[in-house]
């Protein structure tokens, strides 16, 4: 009994050690998962403020625009409207273009602000798993946001080839330049942009959303 007793004793140690040594490697390994997702969540949290931040500011710009190429799509169908003459079009063309503060005389800083969208942050998360450890509900809200940033990339990409006309906007611009520039082709050119503006502006608000509420601090005031 004495003997059975001992051997026990030390087979319960051992079953003891075993447990415990497993138990603070578990810990740790927890230990090393928070850190690594908090360190991530960090990083794509910074990252998405950048890129909420370049939104902000693109639509900002992108409505001063709108309110240029509005006065200047409104003036030019009122001229064509009154048949008003070419060469007084012209003019008014050429004071409208030439009162901007950018580029006097040249349309294309008339056209959209799309902002610069990063995801490295989001990508190195994924390829060392640490965003597996992130929390669901932020993990999710991090996946939406990016998704989308992706989508609208995309999205805009395929709209400006649907909608602007590369080649005419580049000749109406040179013709501008020279002030020679045909009032009809330059309202063509102009309602372009504003179209294109349009929808560039419905999906960064949409962007805009989808980046607000990946941010905990931004997603509270939505």
């Amino acid at each position: 009994m004495k003997s059975l007793k001992d051997a026990l004793k030390h087979y319960l140690m051992i079953v003891l050690s075993i447990l415990t040594a497993l138990g603070l490697e578990a810990w740790i390994e927890h230990a090393h998962h928070k850190h690594a997702a908090e360190a991530a969540s960090a990083q794509i949290d910074t990252e998405i403020r950048a890129n909420l931040a370049e939104v902000n500011s693109a639509l900002a710009e992108d409505a001063q625009r709108a309110q240029m190429l509005a006065k200047i799509r409104d003036g030019l169908e009122r001229d064509l409207k009154a048949n008003t003459p070419d060469a007084v079009m012209v003019q008014h063309i050429m004071a409208e273009t030439g009162n901007l503060a950018e580029s006097p005389n040249d349309i294309s800083h008339l056209n959209l602000r799309w902002p610069t969208l990063r995801q490295e942050a989001w990508d190195v998360a994924v390829a060392n798993q640490s965003v597996s450890w992130i929390d669901d509900k932020r993990m999710y809200a991090y996946s939406a946001a990016y998704a989308n940033q992706r989508q609208t990339n995309s999205n805009f990409t395929a709209n400006l080839a649907l909608t602007m006309n590369g080649p005419r906007m580049i000749d109406v611009s040179t013709d501008l330049r020279s002030g020679n520039v045909q009032p009809r082709e330059f309202l063509h050119v102009v309602a372009q942009m504003a179209v294109m503006l349009d929808q560039a502006k419905n999906s960064l608000t949409t962007l805009q959303k989808h980046l607000q509420d990946a941010l905990p601090d931004q997603a509270a005031g939505t």
